[in-house]
């Protein structure tokens, strides 16, 4: 049963995987097995951040890095807080999903563990996530989140202010992941509608995006420079490597 969750590419162009086992998995593009690694958690949720991949440890809520040796490292503890996505930030921070009961929150961390901000509430004083659970930020300093529970796409801005919302193009998105590329392009993987939305800068739809020969169960996506990106199929496993041209 090797389930694939998440994945994270390299500076050198190689992509981490993490699934439904204790191991995370290091493969270059053309799809050899270059290293693995165990872990303390299913590799669920990871990123690359300072070249080293993190992942976050739901079982004791902490925020983990595999240091060059291989070594487990534990980089701060989020509490009473479960950690989900996560995702390095171009200010060098570490952007973090966190649940608890029926709360949701996005939380800004320095690389030692501090608190730098917290995002949970619109102007109103509403939520404005139910469960945050895949991250990315945008090359204008968006930060934009899939939500499991809402099934929608939240973007705020670096302030945390609210931006938009993506909901599908026909309000029908089984939201699962989230990557932006170099000029702001928002991609989302749709579990069950088995393709790739995407959007611009603004959260505007602009087309599917469907690999040659089809996609099933989209969960885990991740750019390789603008035009190619790597879609993983939860249920097989499998990562498929598909190049688009405008």
């Amino acid at each position: 049963n090797n389930r694939l969750y998440d994945m994270a590419v390299t500076d050198d162009q190689k992509v981490w995987m993490g699934g439904n086992s204790y191991k995370l998995k290091l493969f270059d593009l053309q799809g050899h097995l270059h290293h693995t690694v165990t872990i303390t958690d299913q590799g669920m949720y990871i990123c690359m951040y300072n070249k080293q991949v993190v992942y976050t440890d739901r079982g004791d809520n902490t925020v983990k890095k595999i240091s060059d040796d291989d070594t487990v490292v534990t980089m701060f503890t989020t509490g009473y807080w479960k950690p989900y996505g996560n995702t390095g930030s171009a200010s060098g921070d570490l952007l973090v999903c966190l649940c608890k009961d029926d709360q949701s929150k996005v939380v800004r961390y320095s690389s030692t563990g501090t608190v730098l901000q917290e995002i949970q509430y619109d102007s109103q004083g509403q939520p404005l996530y139910q469960r945050a659970w895949y991250i990315a930020e945008n090359v204008n300093g968006d930060i934009i989140v899939t939500d499991s529970k809402k099934r929608i796409v939240i973007a705020v801005d670096r302030l945390g202010i609210f931006r938009y919302t993506y909901s599908g193009k026909n309000n029908d998105l089984d939201v699962s992941s989230v990557a932006t590329d170099s000029v702001g392009h928002v991609y989302v993987t749709d579990f069950n509608g088995d393709k790739i939305h995407m959007l611009d800068r603004d959260g505007r739809f602009l087309r599917y995006i469907i690999p040659e020969g089809g996609i099933k169960y989209p969960r885990a996506v991740c750019m390789i420079g603008d035009i190619e990106m790597i879609v993983g199929e939860c249920k097989t496993g499998l990562a498929k490597r598909t190049k688009f041209f405008e």
